[in-house]
Formats: C-alpha cells, sequence, structure tokens
C-alpha cells in the first residue's frame, strides 16, 4: 500500500554495477552492486538533475525504496514532493553501500574497500550512463548519521563531481560520538577473545544483543579510519585506544582525526565554497551528541564565509526522514541553476 495512492508514481529501475575497483576489498563483500534509479513520472531522467541517497550505518540503498508502514519510503515523499510542486522532478540513486561491518561512511580504506573512488566512478558512469541525468553542475548527494558524514566528506573531497550536498544528523566531533563507546568495544573483546570472534559470532547468530550492534560499529569505524596494513590482521581492524588500559594511542587516534570533518573543514574551505547548496542539520537531543560537532562544524564555515543552511530541530537522531522535506527541494532546485 502506498502512503498516496491518489498521485502518480515514478519508476525504480533496478541495474547491476559490477566493478574491479571494489574486488579487493579485506572484508570479502562482493564487487557486484545493486544501485535502484528512481525516475520521476513522466520522465526518462533525460537531463535531469541527479541525488545520490547514503543511507546511514546497518542500512543499505534498497532499504530506502521498501515499503515503510505509517509513512512514505524516499520515492513516495519524492512522489509526493513532485506531485505538490515543492520538488522539481529530479533522479535519485540508491546505491547498494552495504558491508560485512555493517555499514560505510564512504570514503576509501585499505579494509572496506575504495568506496568514495566507487561511487564517483563507476556507480556514477553506469547510472548517468543509463538515464542521461547528471553530468558537471547537475549532481548532489544527502544522506543522514554515517550517510550525512559522506556526503560531507564528498563535498570536501570530491567538489569537482559533486554540487551539493546535505547532512543529517552526521558524524563528527569524533571525541563526542566515538570515544564513548570504546570501553564497550573492549568488554566485547574481553567476552568472546578477539575482535576476529566477535565479529564472526555476531554473523553466526541467530540473534544478537542490541548493545552488540554498537560494538560492531566501532570495529567498523576502525577498519575505514586507520585500517592495519598487516594481512593477518582480521579485516584490518585495530582499535585507537590501549585494548588493556583504555587510553588513547594518539598516533592512531590522530589519523582518526584527520577523517573528522570538524579538522577536515580547515583545509576544504574553497572546496564548499564551489558548491551551489550545502545543507546541514541535527537534532537538538541527538543522542549520539552530533548537534555538538554540528554546531562547531557550522561555526567554522560562517567563520570562512562559506554559504550554506544549517538547522537544529527539535528531536533525537532516530526517525527523521522528514527532514528531507526541507533539504531536498533546497539541493534540487540550486542544481536547477
Amino acid at each position: 500500500m502506498r502512503a498516496r495512492p491518489d498521485i502518480p508514481a515514478g519508476t525504480l529501475h533496478r541495474i547491476s554495477v559490477t566493478s574491479d575497483i571494489l574486488k579487493h576489498n579485506r572484508l570479502g563483500d562482493p564487487s557486484t552492486r545493486d544501485v535502484i534509479v528512481y525516475t520521476p513520472y513522466g520522465h526518462s531522467g533525460d537531463r535531469l538533475p541527479l541525488l545520490v541517497d547514503l543511507v546511514g550505518f546497518t542500512s543499505g540503498g534498497p532499504a530506502h525504496v521498501s515499503w515503510k508502514n505509517f509513512g512514505e519510503n524516499v520515492p513516495e515523499r519524492l512522489d509526493r514532493l513532485i506531485h505538490d510542486g515543492e520538488l522539481p522532478p529530479v533522479v535519485v540513486a540508491f546505491p547498494d553501500c552495504f558491508t560485512r561491518l555493517g555499514g560505510n561512511q564512504y570514503i576509501d580504506s585499505a579494509a572496506m574497500g575504495p568506496w568514495a573512488t566507487w561511487l564517483t566512478t563507476d556507480m556514477l558512469q553506469a547510472v548517468e550512463s543509463k538515464f542521461g541525468c547528471g553530468g558537471s553542475g547537475k549532481r548532489g548527494l544527502f544522506g543522514k548519521s554515517s550517510g550525512g558524514y559522506g556526503s560531507l566528506v564528498h563535498a570536501m573531497k570530491h567538489a569537482d563531481v559533486w554540487s551539493a550536498a546535505a547532512c543529517h544528523s552526521g558524524d563528527m566531533a569524533f571525541e563526542l560520538c566515538y570515544l564513548p563507546e570504546m570501553p564497550s568495544a573492549l568488554r566485547a573483546i574481553q567476552k568472546t577473545g578477539s575482535i576476529e570472534a566477535f565479529v564472526r559470532g555476531y554473523e553466526a547468530g541467530p540473534k544478537y544483543p542490541g548493545s552488540a550492534l554498537h560494538d560492531l560499529m566501532t570495529f567498523a569505524m576502525a577498519a575505514t579510519y586507520d585500517p592495519d596494513p598487516a594481512p593477518e590482521i582480521f579485516c584490518g581492524i585495530r582499535l585507537p585506544v590501549d585494548l588493556e588500559t583504555c587510553e588513547l594511542i594518539e598516533e592512531r587516534w590522530n589519523t582518526w582525526l584527520s577523517w573528522d570533518p570538524v579538522h577536515m573543514v580547515d583545509t576544504h574551505t574553497d572546496a564548499l565554497k564551489s558548491l551551489k547548496a550545502l545543507w546541514i542539520d541535527c537534532g537538538d537531543i541527538d543522542q549520539y551528541n552530533l548537534l555538538y560537532g554540528a554546531r562547531r562544524f557550522t561555526k567554522k564555515l560562517t567563520d570562512a564565509g562559506v554559504e550554506h543552511i544549517y538547522q537544529e530541530f527539535n528531536d533525537t537522531h532516530s526517525s527523521i526522514d522528514y527532514r528531507l522535506d526541507e533539504s531536498l527541494p533546497f539541493l534540487a532546485n540550486a542544481l536547477m541553476k
């Protein structure tokens, strides 16, 4: 059942992208990935702007097109916004970037795989060549949480590809959102005997406690931001803390921080100034403390003269898809210019 059966629906297309770029990731993840592509009702996609949906941790792009109870999935939201004249027609791609460790930060990693390269080359070329959408100056991306993080990092490091970005409650200020999880990760290692035993036990199921998901996420972040180059290290996972005392290992932690948007922004303001649109928001009671990172980041944007929209709203980190009603028209209208 569609949330709004009274309005015309766009079309969902499934394409498969096989890529040599992803073949040699250390997680053993598949290099052939599905990308679901939305084209608006009455449009083939030709000459329309392209938006790419980067989903949050534990999810994959195709999940955003699935039926949703008591609400809209993203295509239904697009149908409504376009039908009501609030959003110009756009193509939206939903790439499957899920990994063995539960998610993706959408950057190049020697362990997780070269995901930024894949998104900006093979994935993008496959979508644009088939649907005639996007192109220089007409590409944007959006996401929440890990997806919001990915959108910001791509806006900073790949502004030659993307011209607009929206970050909803994205990961930043790593000392506030990641460090508090380290003691729990150490307890998980102590309980199972090793990181490998924990991950394999998680995979084996048939059930796992909810707290274990946060530990898996911590290990995924370690494989993303500072993977161990030694091939014998399981999935390249090494933590930035002493496994006995939880004291910070400064060299490793500094490598993590080099990927923190709050630190990255200092050397990427020119890239951000080149964007047509930059949207950032966060709930004022976000349970992962991301609000404070957003405030730090946007303060630096203001001080550097980077045009952007920043909004705080009264909510947590969870179930905030309704914020897309604000950000998607902002991005799409900018890309139409």
